[in-house]
């Protein structure tokens, strides 16, 4: 009896399905392992990788396109393309700061402006202000022409200023004929001479102990190189106007005529003077004495030879206003003194008023009596 085929073991029979594949299967399973990992093969997440090469840092990028490189690849072109773009508004602000410039600094640009001493430049005033002020023609036709041709150093010219301050034009004169004779003549009025002076020469001929201050400040100033007589000259007129205004006893009022009579500036206006304002008051008929800002206004059309204008504004008071309670005795104060008389007002109180006129008057009428004396002597 034949005995049957043996079995074979149960070990030997073939893998059940979840067991390992056959070695031959194993990089097949690696290279879909592979393709299932963030890496993938495909180009698009390898121009993330180059556009953060093109996104470098702004002061790099900016760097390399300043300098220029010889060679760029393709990427680096595109970067500075990119640079360029992003960097455009620079040259473009350059621009605008370039168009601004020339506007802002054109009334910084020294300009090249004669003085009134000039030959040719009062012709060339009066023929301006006839042009651009009919009112002013009229005074201009019954006034002779004005003459600026002193030539005093410009620190002998603000010492006598400060001398006739507040003084009659014949005290001024005496006070100012010793102060010289105390330093040696005219030539001798310098910034060491008067600092050698003592307080008390200086009262012996009739300075004031404040004068006396007054004359050593603008003597320190002139001995420190703050000023000088060259930096006087060469400086514009909103410059030598805030730089004398720190003088002390030099307000604006000095340093407007000092400009005008010494300097021969062509286009100051002194806002602040009487004469002035009340000349400018009578031609425009107002009712009134005009305000420093109105008096710019008023004045303005006189640019560039406001100088010239104020000079006739002082003569057309002087005409008008030279014989006591005529028209320019009328509103000389910012107060209305001068005026009709109040009904009622009491015998003491007009004459009060009459005196506070008479006060008024003088501070009008004598610098404007004697405008000659202020350009050719005073600050002449």
């Amino acid at each position: 009896m034949e005995q049957p085929h043996p079995q074979p073991p149960l070990n030997q029979q073939p893998s059940p399905p979840h067991s390992q594949p056959p070695p031959e299967e194993q990089p097949s399973l690696t290279s879909s392992i592979s393709q299932l990992t963030p890496s993938n093969p495909s180009k698009i997440p390898i121009r993330p990788q180059k556009i953060r090469k093109l996104s470098s840092p702004p002061t790099i990028t900016t760097t390399t396109v300043q300098l220029k490189p010889q060679s760029t690849t393709i990427a680096e072109a595109d970067a500075s393309a990119i640079v360029i773009s992003t960097t455009t508004p620079t040259p473009t602000t350059a621009t605008k700061n370039r168009r601004r410039n020339p506007s802002r600094s054109s009334p910084n640009i020294p300009k090249v402006i004669k003085p009134l001493s000039a030959p040719g430049e009062i012709s060339a005033a009066i023929n301006h202000l006839r042009s651009t002020d009919p009112l002013l023609a009229d005074v201009i036709d019954n006034h002779p022409p004005p003459s600026f041709d002193s030539n005093q150093p410009p620190f002998l010219a603000l010492t006598k200023s400060i001398l006739y301050q507040q003084l009659a034009y014949k005290a001024g004169t005496s006070i100012y004929t010793r102060f010289v004779n105390l330093c040696g003549g005219e030539n001798g009025v310098v910034p060491e001479t008067v600092l050698s002076l003592t307080t008390q020469q200086l009262k012996q001929i009739g300075v004031s102990g404040r004068k006396a201050s007054y004359l050593y400040d603008l003597a320190n100033k002139y001995n420190s190189g703050i000023l000088s007589d060259e930096l006087v000259v060469k400086m514009d007129d909103r410059s030598l106007f805030t730089m004398l205004s720190m003088v002390k006893g030099i307000g604006s009022w000095s340093v407007h005529m000092f400009m005008i009579f010494s300097l021969h500036r062509p286009d100051v206006l002194p806002v602040s003077d009487l004469g002035v304002r009340k000349g400018v008051q009578l031609l425009n008929m107002l009712d009134e004495l005009p305000r420093p800002s109105q008096m710019e206004e008023l004045c303005g059309k006189w640019r560039p030879y406001r100088s010239v204008g104020a000079w006739y504004m002082w003569r057309f008071v002087e005409g008008k206003g030279g014989s006591g309670n005529g028209a320019g005795a009328a509103g000389l104060g910012s107060n209305g003194i001068g005026g009709q008389q109040r009904v009622g007002q009491s015998e003491q109180a007009q004459t009060q008023q009459q005196q506070q006129q008479q006060q008024l008057q003088l501070q009008l009428l004598e610098p404007i009596n004697s405008i000659g004396n202020l350009g050719a002597c005073i600050w002449g």
